[in-house]
């Protein structure tokens, strides 16, 4: 039993200088995942609470039984105050036994799908600690892939806000087709979908995938109708323009206030970037909209307007 507690202890342990060796694994590009569940005194009580609850102890048959009857096992109904699981709490310490484990007892149950105080679900943390492995033993196991956290960003969002290539292809190659085309659909609280996050960073490979597997490359993000096409522009990233043209973005896609890509290039230096999107548009959509032009002058002519109104004051006869 001491050789197990050992083992255990040391699964759990949090090691300094391996995490701080990690900069893509730090708090901040974890995106504030309540990676600070726990504190660093706390972690070897978890350990020893991981014990008491015998994880690994209880006998294989009322392990069975409990699961066929559809009943929680003792450590899936453990919760701490941030709404973390065991298995939340594993994922974050990169406790890749336990991971395994508790997603084996529970395939196809709703503790896959649990979402803490962020509304994040274990898949959410395996991208956010990029362990795709954990997001495979996941998705096969049955969890759901389109559930959002407290930004509206499902797992894959968080995949192509960070570039993450090796979590972006397991999610794409292990949900369900009807789940997969949910999350590439989806915009978050920002009005984003997927293929809108990889253009605004330019993740040229995410955005090539996704249109392959079938995103709407002219999607209009929600805030100014904008699609990816335009929102290469705004990057000045001409490979992406380039690359959105030869996939099919339309040229002339007007946004919320009636302007193509090719009006975003007024303005800018990028003449290369320009010139791509001049042939390509229609010539009646080069020129800026004359609403603009038009509302001053008459925003102009009102204040003029107001001026003379104050021509005849009168102050005792005078």
């Amino acid at each position: 039993m001491d050789l197990h507690r050992t083992s255990i202890l040391n699964q759990m342990d949090y090691s300094r200088e391996s995490k701080e060796g990690k900069a893509a694994q730090s708090t901040d590009e974890r995106l504030d995942s309540g990676l600070d569940s726990l504190k660093e005194e706390e972690y070897q009580a978890v350990a020893a609470e991981i014990l008491q609850l015998q994880l690994e102890c209880e006998p294989p048959q009322h392990k069975q039984a409990a699961a066929a009857c559809g009943e929680p096992l003792d450590w899936q109904t453990h919760i701490t105050e941030e709404g973390d699981t065991l298995l939340h709490l594993a994922i974050i310490h990169e406790a890749k036994d336990y991971i395994k484990t508790m997603i084996d007892l529970s395939k196809n149950t709703d503790f896959l799908n649990t979402q803490n105080d962020l509304r994040q679900t274990p898949l959410h943390l395996a991208v956010i600690t990029n362990q795709p492995e954990v997001c495979h033993g996941l998705l096969v196991s049955g969890c759901d892939p389109t559930l959002v956290d407290n930004s509206g960003d499902t797992p894959l969002h968080i995949a192509c806000l960070h570039g993450n290539l090796h979590c972006f292809s397991v999610i794409t190659q292990y949900s369900r087709p009807e789940h997969l085309h949910t999350a590439m659909a989806a915009c978050n609280y920002n009005g984003q979908n997927c293929l809108h996050l990889a253009s605004i960073h330019g993740f040229l490979s995410l955005v090539e995938k996704m249109v392959d597997l079938g995103a709407d490359i002219n999607a209009k993000e929600q805030h100014n109708g904008r699609g990816a096409l335009h929102l290469a522009v705004d990057q000045q990233n001409l490979s992406l323009v380039k690359l959105l043209l030869h996939k099919g973005a339309d040229p002339n896609l007007l946004t919320s206030g009636g302007h193509t890509p090719y009006h975003l290039t007024y303005g800018y230096d990028n003449c290369d970037i320009r010139k791509e999107l001049h042939a390509l548009t229609d010539p009646s959509l080069r020129e800026l909209p004359d609403s603009e032009s038009e509302d001053s002058e008459e925003e102009e002519d009102q204040e003029s307007d107001e001026e003379v109104a104050y021509d005849d004051i009168q102050w005792n006869g005078h």
